[in-house]
């Protein structure tokens, strides 16, 4: 896991300095500079593998073939690349997956992606071409921003490394606002909200080619595709456990110190036990880890969606697995401060406690390990999320996870409600629901499962794979997502939906494929989401900021949040009635206050003008 950055067209030292200060939370191993002819690449290393090799960037040169590599990421089909390309006579000198990659995009060029299983952002300058080759990984899981002015193009693993260079000013317009207040924390894929920031898509690759005037190409080098299963119930178990078993594996680090995100929820147990039939084989204690806040116990209050505290299931889970556990406990005041930590880590309002929380947690996590495997896409893949199952939800129009439209619309001022297009949430669902890859002549039921799918791949779990990405590694932490290898994601969008809803249980196939290696407490617990806190004293802590915020009538947030509806957001006998929920399960009032809060630090943080 590292950060990259670069810019092809200028060069300007003092901006390769700052990128570098910018990224080095992403990697403070190493740091890496390649300048040339108006060409500059930047890197920031944490070391994972092969800790004595693997410096950036990478050169590989041959008479007039030169090119120079940065990546962030990790290659998990490395090893067998590395058989293909020796036996095709390329020749290396150290077990780096990076010189892997290097040697791949030599024999392969821009092909070599497909060939490709990983989590990966990176660019490859070809100096005897003068052009910037630049790809991201098929799910998502690593970021990669761009922006164009004219022949310069700027490139970075977050969005503060462009804001860095003076050509790019943080500026927003109407639409930024109306990502903001319909689509966040979400956001709609490859919209960087920041005038003229965009973001690569999942899948996609490009070149731009330096002094050209149509210099910037962008294709998709993969597509999920719909195909007829004609495997049996029995193949389809046996498979889809394969699958998961050689995605953990793979994903294992045995360089450095590893352990595993632990809930007591299906996904992380799965994770953290089949991690440990590994560890066990080569006498390595794991070391698992979760999160709870102060007075929780005293304060839960049970939900259809979170019906019971996850404590009693932890504590099941790390006897069955005999691990050395660390439970990490926080508490309100330092929950609230990092809801600012957590802008500057996502460089955009997020999902308020949601994120500190993760953000505390990481910081704590890396205190003992450097690489953290957690459970995100198995909802996305396997049916998991409350939507996938009310047929009142799946069947209704729009994002099941964000069904708040007219309440989000009511706080803005007047003048900027008017001027966002009405249809705004509307024509990105129907574009998401239009390009999904469907058989002809399916059910009803069978089209809207893959819809549903599409839609939670695109959307939903992008926000998610964001905010592990940004919290994790604002704290040097490499958190790694086995659910997201693209054959399990491939594989399972074949699989017909009452076969995933085996014995009509959410995730049902997921528990039948691995149910030797849980308990069956654990096997058959309630999915129950992300912890969040109770504690009455967090909803009074954010309402008590927030009020103290609009006391200042040069509060940024004013100019676009409408005042009097945030005084009667925190009226606290309104608090009862006012429940709609943000965005999913976990953002209901005190984290849309929250989210409030973080609108308005990143506006004065960040310098925003809005044009």
């Amino acid at each position: 896991m590292c950060g990259i950055a670069g810019i092809i067209g200028c060069n300007n030292p003092y901006f390769s300095k700052d990128i570098q200060g910018l990224l080095q939370r992403r990697g403070s191993d190493q740091k890496g500079l390649y300048e040339k002819d108006l060409v500059t690449l930047i890197h920031t290393r944490l070391k994972v593998t092969d800790l004595n090799h693997g410096q950036q960037p990478m050169i590989f040169s041959e008479g007039d073939f030169e090119i120079a590599l940065i990546c962030n990421g990790n290659l998990y089909n490395a090893q067998e690349l590395r058989i293909e390309l020796k036996n095709l006579g390329h020749k290396f000198t150290s077990l780096s997956d990076t010189e892997v990659l290097l040697h791949a995009y030599v024999e392969w060029q821009e092909k070599c992606v497909e060939r490709l299983n990983g989590t990966f952002a990176f660019a490859v300058w070809e100096n005897h071409n003068k052009r910037l080759f630049f790809a991201r990984d098929r799910m998502g899981v690593k970021p990669l921003f761009y922006a164009r002015r004219g022949e310069i193009f700027i490139f970075g693993s977050e969005i503060k490394t462009l804001l860095a260079h003076p050509l790019i000013e943080p500026q927003i317009d109407i639409d930024s606002i109306a990502e903001i207040m319909l689509i966040g924390p979400g956001r709609t894929p490859g919209y960087g909200v920041i005038k003229g920031i965009e973001e690569v898509l999942p899948a996609y690759c490009g070149f731009f080619y330096q002094s050209n005037p149509n210099n910037l190409q962008l294709w998709p080098y993969w597509k999920l595709e719909d195909k007829p299963h004609t495997d049996t119930f029995d193949q389809t178990t046996e498979k889809v456990r394969e699958l998961i078993i050689d995605s953990i594996k793979r994903q294992i680090a045995y360089d450095v110190p590893m352990g595993t995100f632990l809930s007591g929820g299906l996904d992380s147990s799965i994770i953290s036990s089949v991690t440990n039939s590994y560890f066990r084989k080569q006498s390595i204690p794991l070391h698992t880890f979760s999160v709870d806040f102060k007075d929780n116990e005293r304060f839960f209050q049970s939900n259809p969606f979170q019906p019971g505290n996850d404590h009693p299931f932890i504590e099941k889970m790390t006897d069955y697995l005999g691990s050395t556990h660390h439970r990490i406990l926080l508490d309100t005041e330092k929950l609230v401060d990092a809801l600012y930590d957590a802008v500057d880590a996502r460089d955009l309002p997020g999902m308020a406690d949601v994120d500190a929380s993760l953000l505390l947690f990481c910081k704590e996590v890396k205190k003992h390990v450097t690489v953290a495997m957690s459970g995100e896409c198995a909802d996305e893949l396997f049916g998991g999320y409350p939507w996938f199952r009310d047929k009142t939800i799946r069947d209704r129009e729009g994002f099941p996870w964000s069904k708040s439209n007219e309440y989000r619309m009511s706080f803005l001022k007047p003048e900027l409600a008017k001027a966002i297009n009405t249809s705004y949430v509307e024509e990105r669902y129907g574009q998401t629901v239009a390009k999904t890859n469907i058989l002809p002549n399916i059910s009803p039921l069978e089209r809207r499962m893959k819809e549903m799918i599409n839609l939670n791949l695109q959307w939903f779990m992008q926000t998610l794979l964001e905010r592990k990405d940004r919290m994790s590694m604002y704290n040097g932490l490499e958190a790694r997502v086995p659910f997201c290898d693209y054959r399990i994601v491939e594989y399972l969008y074949t699989i017909p939906w009452e076969m995933k809803n085996y014995k009509n249980r959410e995730k049902g196939l997921l528990r039948l494929a691995m149910e030797d290696f849980l308990p069956d407490e654990i096997l058959w617990r309630k999915k129950s989401p992300y912890p969040k806190t109770y504690n009455p004293s967090y909803l009074q802590t954010v309402s008590n900021r927030l009020k103290e915020t609009i006391a200042d009538t040069s509060a940024p947030i004013l100019r676009i949040i409408n005042k009097e509806s945030l005084e009667n957001l925190l009226k606290i006998e309104n608090h009862a009635h006012n429940s709609v929920p943000w965005y999913g399960q976990l953002m209901t009032t005190p984290q849309t206050i929250a989210y409030f809060l973080q609108l308005n630090y990143w506006l004065e943080k960040y310098h925003i003008q809005i044009v």
